[in-house]
């Protein structure tokens, strides 16, 4: 069974020229035992909720979950797909994708992303077993590691936090070949793995990974314990290939067509390229056999549970109307108070209401939580052992973090936000890119989002961040201008079950800028005229956050000190916008000149603003001193906003 495994991933790569062999012809001991008895799943309905679940955190290595697919029977995976491995349009892309072929949990390839996600669905795993019993959710969760997912820095922040919470569910096989790109692993590293994870808090054990039997009692102790395992997989990258097995010159490129055939004479594998007997094949099925009637059972005992319609919906991702009748009297009652508070103060009270109408959604900081105003009343906080609340304290552990929430977003179950400071984007940058890739409803409550969070300085203030988070695919990026959009972006990202939001919130009050008579969700267009002058406009003043109240008042000085008519544009969201009709946009932005203001970089606005528009913004890094202080020494007000105007229509300051 294992060197079935051996032929098709060294067939493949072969075949396509391109590819990782060493990896899934050293792991294919270590697979075959896992998949053959111990892993819970069904080809046949891949989504079942209570599967184990499988993560291939060596993503390079995609030959190994692909051979095993087809092996397992797959429907998506017939041979011709293996025939087709790294070719444009096949399901066997280079790395594993979600998505492009079932049974793919996560996306992995960027090395430690496996794990740390892998994180995030054992603790779904132990949260939603909280809230619903063992009688519908009881699986583990298992990762394939290779030394570059361990030397990779988002491992120590995945496995300190796996292991404080006691997540007993999560089993990881590291595959100790002792081999890297460049050559042995001893170049670059002399870490003793099983004492770093032993320190966190993990059950260690080393076995020869080619010994079926040692690794079956390893995981079988594993799968006892109180806590996350480590098994050591002590193999021969490449196992089987006489010439090259042992070497990195089996870890990224094709054997060769000489070596391949050595390699059949030497296990004994005298088929054809991707044949597989039926024997041999036979034996792969009976474990998809057994997985369905474990399947069944499991649907017996959902149809006879009471909470078999909660489960489904919280399965389904399925908010309930209440949350959003909840956010529309917000809306309401806040347009009428004009409440004046920090965005970041009026997304925590939005989070009062929307946590207080759903149990799906999960909170959590990374060491931040009472400035990011993440956690809400009577939200339980996750603890080691007692995983029965609704909050996660993640540490500071940023790009952990990130990857923990798309672990529980794919899990399904449960909707997770998380939040730090907005410069902390680029810590979490890595797991933030997989989100979108992935097109997980993860939201990522980013707060202190420019120079307007004052004395901490430069090294705290975003200056750059925006247009890296507006550049990337498939995100939305909301920075409200008041608690009215705060509430109303909240809205979007929760109903946004495709893509990753993330909501840019200040740490300075502002005014509330909705009038009254306005009614829906403005922000669910991207950007709107917030202020209409009466007749033609002269001016259109276009602004995000907390400089839309700048525009604000440079549109009244405008108005009053020269007579000039100004609109105002707020852009909570450029993606809603440039997804609107061409017609929609035109009449937002007007044919008039255009200045933008944003406290951050320039970059991006030229689309808005026009060959001849202009910005006022930050042309560099910024400083430590008070927000107002700031703002004025970096020319970020409404008298230059309303100067910069009138120099674009040729009138005098």
């Amino acid at each position: 069974m294992a060197n079935a495994i051996r032929a098709l991933a060294m067939d493949a790569v072969q075949n396509a020229n391109s590819g990782h062999p060493g990896m899934p012809m050293g792991m294919a001991d270590a697979a075959t035992v896992l998949f053959s008895r111990f892993m819970k799943l069904d080809p046949a309905r891949p989504d079942w909720p209570d599967r184990d679940r499988f993560v291939l955190s060596a993503g390079h290595g995609s030959m190994l979950q692909y051979a095993l697919h087809h092996l397992l029977g797959y429907d998506d995976m017939p041979i011709e797909q293996l025939r087709r491995f790294r070719q444009l349009g096949s399901r066997t892309a280079g790395h594993p994708e979600y998505g492009h072929a079932k049974g793919i949990e996560t996306t992995t390839g960027p090395l430690g992303q496996g794990i740390a996600t892998a994180v995030g669905m054992a603790l779904a795993e132990r949260m939603l077993a909280a809230r619903y019993g063992a009688d519908l959710v009881d699986h583990y969760t298992y990762v394939i590691a290779g030394d570059g997912c361990l030397q990779e820095g988002i491992s120590h922040e995945a496995i300190d936090l796996a292991g404080h919470l006691r997540l007993e569910r999560l089993i990881v096989l590291w595959d100790d070949n002792a081999i890297s790109i460049d050559g042995p692993t001893s170049l670059s590293t002399s870490t003793d793995q099983l004492a770093r994870f032993a320190a966190a808090g993990w059950d260690v054990a080393a076995v020869d990974g080619h010994d079926p039997e040692a690794l079956a009692g390893a995981l079988t102790e594993a799968r006892s314990s109180d806590k996350p395992s480590l098994i050591a997989c002590r193999t021969v990258i490449g196992k089987g290939a006489p010439n090259l097995g042992g070497s990195e010159k089996s870890h990224g490129a094709p054997l060769g067509e000489a070596e391949i055939a050595a390699t059949r004479e030497n296990i004994g594998w005298p088929h054809p390229p991707f044949v597989v007997p039926p024997a041999i094949l036979g034996a792969w099925r009976e474990i998809a056999a057994h997985g369905r009637a474990a399947r069944l059972d499991w649907e017996k005992r959902l149809a006879a549970s009471p909470r078999r319609q909660d489960f489904e919906t919280a399965i389904a991702g399925q908010l309930p109307d209440a949350v959003f009748d909840a956010l529309a009297a917000f809306r309401k009652a806040h347009v009428e108070a004009a409440t004046k508070v920090a965005t970041r103060k009026a997304s925590e009270m939005a989070l009062g209401v929307i946590n207080g109408a759903t149990d799906l959604t999960v909170g959590g900081s990374a060491d931040l939580t009472h400035s990011n105003l993440t956690i809400t009343k009577g939200m339980g906080r996750i603890a080691p052992g007692d995983y029965a609340g609704a909050y996660i304290h993640y540490g500071i552990r940023e790009h952990g973090m990130a990857a923990a929430m798309n672990g529980i977003a794919l899990h399904r179950g449960l909707v997770p936000y998380g939040g730090t400071f907005m410069c902390f984007a680029d810590y979490a940058r890595g797991a933030m890119r997989l989100s979108a890739l992935m097109g997980q409803r993860v939201i990522y409550v980013m707060t202190h989002d420019s120079i307007g969070l004052g004395e901490d300085g430069p090294t705290h203030q975003p200056i750059e961040h925006l247009a890296m988070l507006r550049a990337t695919p498939n995100t939305n990026v909301f920075r409200p201008a008041d608690i009215i959009e705060t509430a109303e972006c909240w809205e979007l990202a929760l109903k946004a079950q495709d893509r990753p939001s993330v909501l840019v919130l200040s740490r300075q009050n502002l005014p509330m800028l909705r009038p009254a008579s306005s009614a829906g969700n403005l922000s669910a267009r991207g950007a709107y005229l917030l202020r209409e002058p009466e007749g033609a406009r002269d001016i259109t003043l276009l602004a995000t956050g907390s400089e839309v109240e700048i525009a604000v008042a440079a549109a009244e000085t405008l108005k009053a000190s020269h007579g000039i008519a100004a609109a105002v544009v707020s852009m909570p969201c450029w993606e809603l916008f440039e997804a609107q009709d061409a017609a929609y946009r035109a009449a937002v932005l007007g044919s008039v000149p255009r200045v933008a203001v944003e406290a951050a970089a320039r970059l991006g606005w030229d689309r808005w603003i026009g060959e001849g528009g202009a910005f006022i913004g930050m042309p560099g890094f910024g400083a430590s001193a008070p927000a107002p202080d700031l703002y004025a020494h970096f020319g970020i007000t409404a008298g230059a906003v309303a100067a910069a105007a009138l120099r674009l229509i040729g009138r005098k300051e």
